[in-house]
């Protein structure tokens, strides 16, 4: 299936844009993992935001990136996530290629950093990710730095 990809500032997203990628987060990261947790961090306005669209305008995939500095002393990726209705199809694979791409895009090669849940050590390890420091909690939930060079 193929979708359409729409890398964009917080400014130039439309209104329906933003309330669709708050609701596929909220769907994800607050109901289907049954973690209430502030979403709405303030890191918005200062994020690039990538969206995937399917063929009939559903928001299927999303993920936030961030320069240098932002949110980590790399540049970042963040908010991975794809829709319930949309997996199993390779689609996190094109998200996160995407994401990397839209990183080097904007802001030139350079490492990444990721907060990344402990369950998707070996899929971001696939991308090149490798774990730094320590795992820790975040809203429960297992998670690990990861830096890809």
């Amino acid at each position: 299936m193929p979708l359409t990809w729409t890398l964009k500032p917080f400014a130039d997203l439309t209104t329906t844009e933003l309330y669709a990628l708050l609701q596929l987060r909220s769907e994800v990261f607050v109901v289907e993992q049954t973690c209430p947790f502030q979403d709405i961090d303030g890191l918005d306005q200062t994020a690039w935001h990538l969206l995937g669209h399917a063929p009939n305008d559903e928001l299927a995939a999303y993920a936030r990136l961030f320069g240098p500095g932002v949110a980590f002393p790399e540049a970042s990726i963040g908010r991975v996530v794809s829709s319930p209705r949309y997996r199993r199809t390779g689609l996190g694979r094109e998200l996160l290629h995407e994401s990397i791409a839209g990183v080097g895009q904007l802001f030139g090669p350079q490492p990444i950093q990721i907060g990344a849940q402990l369950y998707l050590q070996e899929f971001y390890e696939s991308f090149g990710f490798r774990q730094v420091g320590a795992g820790y909690l975040e809203d429960d939930i297992p998670h690990i730095h990861m830096v890809r060079a």
